[in-house]
């Protein structure tokens, strides 16, 4: 049996943020570093590009704005930091996990000998640094990290997103691990938390309706699952439009509910939709491409189509090997899958 895997670029908000920032960078740019005004702004405008899941404009402006500031400031100020969290956060999105951790370290390295072991920046960036160790599969390195942003945000200050954002995150190591409850409890604590400091519309509460009906449906709580993931889908449809890696997730999400419920039907267009949204952002060999792939592949063996479904999985875990490595549990679970539906192909 094949087991799931769960998990437009807008003008108008882009010349907000634009016109939002001018008044600031005309007054730099009399006295200042017309260089550092420039980083500035190539800086702010990846990173809007980068929140609209447009990648390929997003890296070029980010990698400009850091290679600027590289050169003006030295290898540790706090601006290169900012500069190297956010590409590296572009190239986990990417899939680049190996450019996402040199430069995740380097910014955590800069921060905590400038500003001390205690200091919000510094949460960030060991919260940044511990979502990608789960990405990678190293769950205790993840959790001991995002413990310390964690105990470092209550110590700073109270319910806000960056403190919703690694009880996010942490929960997710928790559920990796098997601690449900605990990890059902501090996603529920991070939804409660993002809605108030956010507003119920935004798009990280929509991250923890989407991760907390996830956690529902591993526990085979469909019922009420299915109501948190097609909210987070409304809401990311709603902030991002229909192209967006987040939408693609969600739509990926709710097919894996589907197929839990025996809707094959229903589940393959989610499938083939959020496919193709994540080839077209992300490239053919991304990993969330991969879960995709599994996914699409599990409605089209219940239609009895191995051949095709045994395409989609061998492909899915050549993805993973080369992206995860062989012993990363979606690589393991991807090639239980392939056995499984070889398997299950020869005795038709």
């Amino acid at each position: 049996m094949i087991r799931a895997k769960g998990q437009n670029v807008d003008l108008a908000r882009l010349s907000q943020v634009l016109d939002s920032y001018l008044d600031n960078l005309r007054h730099f740019a009399e006295g200042g570093n017309s260089k550092l005004v420039e980083a500035t702004k190539l800086n702010t405008l990846g990173t809007e590009f980068l929140n609209q899941g447009d990648y390929a404009r997003a890296e070029p402006l980010l990698r400009n704005a850091l290679a600027i500031r590289e050169k003006a400031l030295g290898q540790e100020d706090l601006y290169v930091a900012t500069s190297m969290n956010n590409l590296a956060v572009l190239l986990k999105r990417k899939g680049n996990y190996t450019g996402a951790s040199q430069l995740y370290r380097r910014a955590l390295a800069i921060r905590e000998k400038v500003l001390g072991s205690d200091h919000p920046d510094v949460a960030l960036s060991l919260n940044n640094l511990g979502e990608l160790l789960r990405q990678t599969g190293d769950f205790d390195g993840a959790q001991a990290l995002l413990l310390r942003a964690l105990a470092i945000w209550e110590k700073t200050q109270g319910n806000y997103p960056e403190l919703g954002l690694t009880l996010n995150n942490l929960a997710l190591v928790l559920r990796q691990k098997g601690n449900l409850d605990r990890a059902e409890s501090l996603h529920r604590r991070a939804l409660s938390v993002r809605g108030k400091a956010l507003g119920a519309d935004h798009p990280d509460v929509a991250q923890s309706l989407n991760n907390l009906g996830m956690l529902l449906q591993y526990r085979k709580n469909y019922a009420k699952a299915e109501p948190l993931l097609r909210r987070a889908l409304a809401i990311r449809e709603k902030a991002f439009g229909a192209e967006h890696p987040d939408v693609a997730n969600s739509l990926n999400n709710l097919a894996l509910l589907l197929q839990n419920e025996s809707n094959f039907k229903d589940a393959e267009p989610l499938c083939r939709r959020s496919l193709a949204i994540q080839e077209k952002v992300l490239g053919s060999n991304h990993p969330e491409v991969a879960t995709s792939l599994n996914n699409l592949a599990l409605s089209l063996s219940n239609k009895g189509d191995y051949a095709a479904a045994e395409q989609l999985l061998q492909r899915a875990l050549t993805i993973d090997e080369s992206a995860l490595g062989l012993d990363h549990p979606a690589t393991k679970l991807a090639r239980e899958n392939l056995a499984a539906i070889r398997t299950e192909s020869r005795r038709r």
